[in-house]
């Protein structure tokens, strides 16, 4: 069981610098002002409180010599005048092998009740900029045991993939699968923005006791100040980066990107910056892309990070901004279709709107066939379906739509999957290779 939430740090004395501390001299929403401090954007500052622990906060801002701050916990019991503490500390986060298993907020401090982290190592929270030169290339498929990924959508060993989704069409279950079923060295888990209720559940019911001894959960629930849930999508990335760096193929996913957009966002408009589209600041599209080159292959014969990042589309509109910048600058994305969902087809995955861009370069040219013929065929009756439905279609009329109807009811079984079965790589091909076992198959394909 999750303990209640832990205070967000722990500064000692020795970090303070107390002949130049600042003052405080306006609080406006979510924003400090202070004078009186010689620091940088990205500083980490102590704010005195009244009452109980001081308050930690990050310079996000100045204008002329007034300091802008975000705080990273609740404001209760500040009052003007307080003095502002510049700290000595750089933004290190633990990371290590001691994080298996637990789960953390966005500081690394643990929200469960295992005691503290066992021998945590400093990590840099913004992590460190790659060569694209130096990148070792995607050409190994990942099993991610999901059927209808592995079979029509393949992944890629370092390959970014969003996935794209309403509310309530199942994209939690589908991580939390994807946890217990991807041949992954570590897992790393970054719940961020969400409901605290469902952290709770994610961790007990849909990652399971099994899922969580290979895994590191970061957990920064939507009560969480933007500052906080802005810092714990890029701790799990520091995170993910460790374990890549020790040569692990590391699985990342985060649900979402979407609320680490709209967590800049809060902080950017607090501070002033204009809105751009559609109440976005520019900053949001300079930070997304950010944090995704983070992850990917490292050097040739290193480890990897393969991401999977939720994207929230509102309302179902594929159109949002978000989504839009997310498709540019992710290698694929999966769609998850509520019209799916509610025909109880689970993972809801819509073939048809999906791609994955890797795929074409770790799979053969049979593999690939196979899958193209295959959303060809479930387009071309979804196109027809109408007309099949009421009876208005004479058999024999079109060929590719009368292989379609043979083959729908074989094609909708093999993307379906349940909560607790696993479906290999290789399982997945098979199950693929035997809906087209023989060479007519490609001439239906150009018919």
């Amino acid at each position: 069981m999750l303990s209640q939430r832990w205070r967000a740090v722990d500064v000692p004395e020795a970090d303070y610098h107390p002949r130049v501390a600042g003052q405080l001299v306006r609080m406006v929403g979510l924003t400090l002002e202070a004078v009186g401090l010689n620091v940088r954007v990205g500083d980490r500052c102590m704010v005195q409180r009244d009452a109980g622990e001081d308050v930690e906060a990050e310079v996000v801002g100045f204008d002329e010599q007034r300091i802008f701050l975000m705080p990273i916990e609740q404001l209760d019991g500040l009052r003007p005048g307080a003095r502002v503490w510049p700290l000595h500390a750089s933004s290190h986060v633990p990371v290590g092998y001691g994080l298996l298993g637990r789960v953390v907020d966005g500081t690394g401090r643990p929200l469960d009740e295992a005691g503290p982290l066992d021998n945590p190592l400093p990590g840099n929270l913004q992590g460190r900029v790659i060569n694209p030169l130096h990148r070792d290339p995607i050409r190994t498929p990942l099993d991610v045991g999901i059927r209808a990924i592995n079979s029509m959508l393949t992944v890629g060993r370092g390959q970014r993939i969003g996935l794209f989704a309403g509310s309530g069409v199942g994209k939690s279950v589908l991580l939390g699968m994807m946890t217990r079923f991807t041949d992954a060295d570590v897992v790393v888990v970054g719940l961020i923005g969400e409901r605290g209720r469902e952290v709770k559940e994610f961790i007990d019911e849909i990652l399971g006791e099994e899922g969580l001894k290979r895994s590191v959960v970061v957990a920064s629930p939507a009560d969480d100040s933007p500052l906080m849930r802005l810092r714990a999508a890029q701790y799990c990335t520091s995170v993910a980066e460790y374990f890549r760096d020790q040569g692990k193929n590391t699985l990342l996913l985060m649900d979402s990107l979407t609320r680490y957009a709209q967590a800049q966002r809060e902080i950017a408009l607090a501070v002033g910056e204009p809105p751009a589209t559609k109440g976005y600041p520019p900053s949001v599209f300079n930070k997304l892309p950010k944090l995704v080159e983070r992850t990917g292959n490292g050097a040739a014969g290193g480890g990897s990070i393969t991401a999977f990042y939720t994207v929230l589309s509102e309302g179902d509109d594929m159109q949002d901004p978000i989504a839009d910048a997310s498709r540019a600058i992710l290698d694929g994305h999966i769609v998850l279709s509520r019209k799916l969902a509610e025909e109880g087809h689970y993972p809801a995955i819509d073939v048809e709107a999906s791609v994955s861009r890797v795929m074409p370069q770790i799979v053969d040219t049979s593999w690939l066939q196979k899958a193209q013929l295959c959303k060809h065929l479930m387009a071309h009756y979804r196109e027809n379906q109408d007309l099949v439905s009421v009876g208005a279609y004479q058999a024999g009329s079109d060929p590719v739509l009368d292989a379609a109807i043979e083959r729908m009811p074989t094609i909708k079984a093999m993307l379906r999957q349940g909560l607790d079965e696993g479906a290999s790589l290789t399982e997945s091909y098979q199950q693929l290779q035997n809906l087209f076992p023989d060479p007519a198959a490609q001439a239906e394909a150009n018919a």
